[in-house]
């Protein structure tokens, strides 16, 4: 059993000064007029490019295939094939029915076969998918998809805890609160000890 408690630090450059074409920026405008502001003054005349851009990079995982990040794999494990589990990976994504934040943790696991991959690699899937307009269940299932599809391991389990600004900043305003969604597919799902062993190792 492999156990990594991770710190993620997204080491890939941030986009640089892309141009804004004319119509995203005065979107943008018309949204700051609409919220009672004035798009003309010193703090928000540059704001439509600066936010077209951060969008630009909150959504960059349109522009990519999460599944190449496990392409490369590897099979001399020295007769290793017991669970493999890289522990709280921190995310950020936006929700598609607010465009509001989704920050929160992530658990991946699997059982391999007989090739495993590079433990940043399942962290890369996952900021692959939440790198674009997301809801948490399709975020959990999607991870746990690419990983059973591409890797072929005996199971898989996914567990993602977020909290979501949808909720904590607007509507009902309720801090603090976490939602917790999981994906077991194969061995993880069908066997209960194993089930119960990636789940516990997991906090859950």
């Amino acid at each position: 059993m492999t156990i990594v408690t991770h710190d993620y630090d997204d080491d890939e450059a941030l986009l640089g000064k892309l141009p804004v074409p004319d119509e995203i920026q005065e979107a943008i405008r018309t949204l700051i007029r609409w919220s009672g502001d004035d798009p003309t003054r010193e703090g928000l005349v540059d704001t439509p490019k600066r936010v077209a851009r951060a969008w630009k990079e909150y959504c960059r995982g349109y522009g990519e295939n999460p599944a190449i990040h496990l392409r490369r794999q590897f099979e001399e494990v020295g007769g290793y094939h017991e669970l493999v589990l890289l522990k709280n990976i921190p995310f950020q994504s936006h929700c598609e029915h607010h465009m509001a934040p989704i920050t929160g943790k992530a658990s991946i696991a699997y059982l391999p076969r007989d090739k495993v991959v590079g433990i940043s690699k399942l962290a890369r899937v996952l900021h692959g998918y939440a790198s674009r307009l997301q809801i948490q269940e399709r975020l959990t299932s999607e991870v746990a998809q690419c990983i059973w599809d591409h890797l072929k391991p005996h199971g898989v389990a996914v567990v993602i805890e977020a909290q979501h600004g949808c909720m904590t900043g607007r509507g009902v305003r309720t801090a603090g609160v976490g939602m917790v969604t999981s994906r077991l597919i194969g061995q993880f799902l069908d066997d209960n000890r194993s089930r119960k062993e990636v789940l516990s190792l997991m906090g859950y």
